[in-house]
This record gives structure tokens, C-alpha cells and sequence, in this order.
């Protein structure tokens, strides 16, 4: 499995990575931390043997990216054990999730996770993963006393391998 992602300006990263080790801190879960998971939204996740061709398609469709802002504004959760932050889907973000998708699903030999096709992706931050009952009680008055609205920077896009996450190579845009 290969994951496309979007990074952060330095202050957006301060701020969630500060969700992140919160929730690790008073549940006791550090799966996040553990496995040096960044502050990320996945906008594709894909199967593919040839890496190589990948990039290269990548490395094309980055190239006509900018940068661009986006506003969280509401906190959820995967059940059962994923909670997370997610951003208003703005026209910015659905047209870096479309393209991706173009890019990659116009390449033999590559299948796109069927949960990151256009208008079947749920964009989000994830702040706690393979949480107890407990600690998603924990993770969530977290949450609900430090979380509020706030935006930020799309600065880079990278490919990566997960668990643990493995940054193959990133772009800035």
C-alpha cells in the first residue's frame, strides 16, 4: 500500500502534532507517535509493483499543484478506534484529491484504494489510531476542551509507506 499526502506549513504542524501528543499523553496510546506518523490528510491510497512509475506520474501531476489553505472545523471518528480532525472539503482540496486520482488511475498496474476516489473520500487529520473505548473517551475531552476552528497551509505533497509511515520522497509545491 502507497499513501499520497498533503504536509503542512511549520505552524499548522506545531498545532496539530500538539493534538497528537495530547492524545498520546492521556491515553497512554502512542500508536501516532510510534509510528512517526506527521500531520498529514491522505489524499490517495494505492497498490502498485512499480514504485518507479508511480513517482514519476506523481512527480508530473505535483508539478501543476499550488499551495493552498484550508480551514479544519470539526472533530470525528472512524469506529472503533481512529479519532480525527477534519477539514472543510473546499474547492482547493477536491481538486488536488481529483487530479491525484486522474493521474494514477490513468496507469496500468495501478488500483486506487476505492475510499479515495473522487466524491468517496472522507478528508481528515488523524490525531489517535487504534484507540480503546476508554482512551477515544479520553481522546475526545481532549478534543472538546483544546480543539477549535483554524487554518492552514498546504505546503507539500509526499508518497509514502504505512505502518510505520516511511516517506518515499516528498514535494514542495
Amino acid at each position: 500500500m502507497y499513501l499520497v499526502s498533503i504536509y503542512f506549513d511549520e505552524k499548522t504542524n506545531k498545532r496539530i502534532q500538539q493534538y497528537i501528543n495530547a492524545v498520546a499523553e492521556k491515553s497512554g496510546n502512542k500508536f501516532m507517535l510510534d509510528g512517526n506518523v506527521p500531520p498529514h490528510i491522505t489524499v490517495s491510497a494505492f497498490e502498485t509493483r512499480d514504485e518507479r512509475a508511480a513517482i514519476a506520474v506523481l512527480e508530473q501531476a505535483v508539478s501543476e499543484l499550488q499551495q493552498g489553505e484550508l480551514q479544519w472545523a470539526s472533530v470525528g471518528q472512524f469506529f472503533p478506534y481512529v479519532i480525527y480532525i477534519a477539514p472543510v472539503l473546499n474547492e482547493y482540496l477536491h481538486g488536488m484529491s481529483e487530479k491525484i486520482y486522474r493521474s494514477l488511475s490513468g496507469v496500468e498496474g495501478i488500483l486506487v484504494n476505492q475510499y479515495y476516489k473522487p466524491f468517496q473520500w472522507l478528508p481528515h487529520t488523524t490525531i489517535g489510531k487504534k484507540l480503546s473505548k476508554d482512551e477515544m473517551s479520553m481522546a475526545f475531552e481532549i478534543l472538546q476542551n483544546s480543539f477549535g476552528v483554524f487554518n492552514g497551509e498546504v505546503v507539500k505533497v509526499g508518497l509514502a509507506k504505512p505502518n510505520p509511515h516511511r516517506d518515499i520522497v516528498t514535494w514542495e509545491i
